[in-house]
């Protein structure tokens, strides 16, 4: 009686210098070894000359057999590639400061399996969102912030990145300014969340200063955060009208309600392994 393997549906990314044969090649090494493409989707950049492409496929190849055959692929084409599994929990940190919102929707989304994430700590320079963490029995880091100790602090978030093996950190309304140093080590791995309104209205109370400017539409984009403050490579954005019967108030609870959503869309994407880096743009296969 012969033994039946298990199969398992694995999700592979890339990008290299656009060139015919890509597809054929990709395609060709996942059916040689018994792959079932169950997904595919792939874009060309006249501009930049990438090429970029996501695949899901089913197979009873092991991981090592899939990367042998994979790598000699991606070594003829000069390929950015990665491999893992369909909804596999990506381990993600979410820092927060002392708005609620974005981080209780992300709890509850992964509490609810809407999201592919394992939320394995929370971070923030506050302990007012403590009892959120504790309510969903996730580890909540108390880690202050102050000119003086910024330093310190930043050295206690990469240590935390490191010993709880994170592959994602979302700033979920975090209120702090990431330095270089951790922008870059971090590359490709921070979410950020903001209202669009940056830059036309920066500083203290956006909402505020847009109701006295009475725009119509009001939304959020989420970003990777890079050195130069909130001008990462866009995800998502987002946006909903309003009027000039909205007070500010009324424009705070819309801006939230927006922000959530644009931030649990960007992180689930990242986590399913459809957002990938053009330069400071995003190719993203929803």
């Amino acid at each position: 009686m012969s033994s039946i393997e298990p199969t398992t549906h694995w999700v592979l990314t890339l990008s290299c210098p656009d060139r015919p044969g890509i597809v054929h090649a990709v395609t060709g090494a996942l059916a040689g070894l018994g792959g079932n493409i169950t997904e595919s989707q792939q874009f060309g950049d006249a501009g930049t000359g990438l090429f970029f492409m996501r695949v899901q496929a089913e197979s009873t190849a092991s991981r090592e057999e899939l990367e042998r055959v994979l790598g000699e692929v991606a070594a003829a084409f000069t390929m950015t590639w990665r491999l893992d599994e369909v909804g596999r929990p990506m381990r993600t940190l979410v820092l927060a400061s002392s708005t609620a919102h974005c981080l209780t929707d992300l709890l509850f989304r992964q509490r609810s399996g809407r999201l592919p994430i394992d939320v394995v700590g929370v971070v923030s320079n506050h302990t007012t969102l403590a009892p959120i963490a504790e309510f969903d029995g996730v580890p909540f880091h108390h880690v202050p912030v102050t000119r003086e100790t910024k330093d310190d602090a930043e050295n206690r978030l990469l240590a935390l990145v490191d010993e709880l093996d994170v592959e994602l950190v979302v700033l979920a309304r975090y209120m702090q300014i990431l330095s270089d140093r951790v922008c870059t080590e971090l590359a490709g791995r921070v979410i950020n969340i903001h209202h669009s309104f940056l830059p036309s209205f920066k500083g203290a109370r956006p909402y505020a200063q847009a109701h006295d400017r009475g725009v119509k539409l009001i939304g959020a984009t989420a970003h990777y955060a890079t050195a130069s403050l909130d001008e990462g490579p866009i995800i998502e954005q987002d946006v909903e009208r309003v009027s000039h019967a909205d007070n500010v108030d009324e424009l705070v609870a819309i801006g939230q309600d927006v922000e959530r959503r644009v931030l649990a869309r960007a992180v689930r994407w990242h986590a399913e392994h459809r957002v990938l880096l053009d330069g400071h743009r995003t190719v993203v296969f929803k």
